[in-house]
């Protein structure tokens, strides 16, 4: 799996998790939510900031979200 799919899995499962709507998400990021359904479906990329953006609001690391870790804490976060 690359790492756009990756991404688009796990943020699938972390709006999931809070039962969330792809709209929402979209509205978060500044884009409609078919963008959103093409980010979800690792057809495209985002910039690092919206990376950022996701990992904040979503309180895991950037790396867990593009796969280069199973840690889903932040960095700086109390264990």
């Amino acid at each position: 799996m690359d790492t756009l799919q990756i991404l688009g899995t796990r943020l699938k499962a972390l709006r999931n998790e809070r039962r969330l709507y792809q709209r929402e998400l979209g509205e978060l990021i500044g884009v409609t939510q078919r963008h959103y359904q093409k980010i979800e479906k690792g057809e495209i990329n985002i910039s690092a900031l919206t990376l950022c953006t996701l990992a904040r609001y979503f309180e895991v690391s950037t790396d867990y979200l593009l796969g280069l870790s199973e840690e889903r804490k932040p960095c700086g976060t109390a264990l």
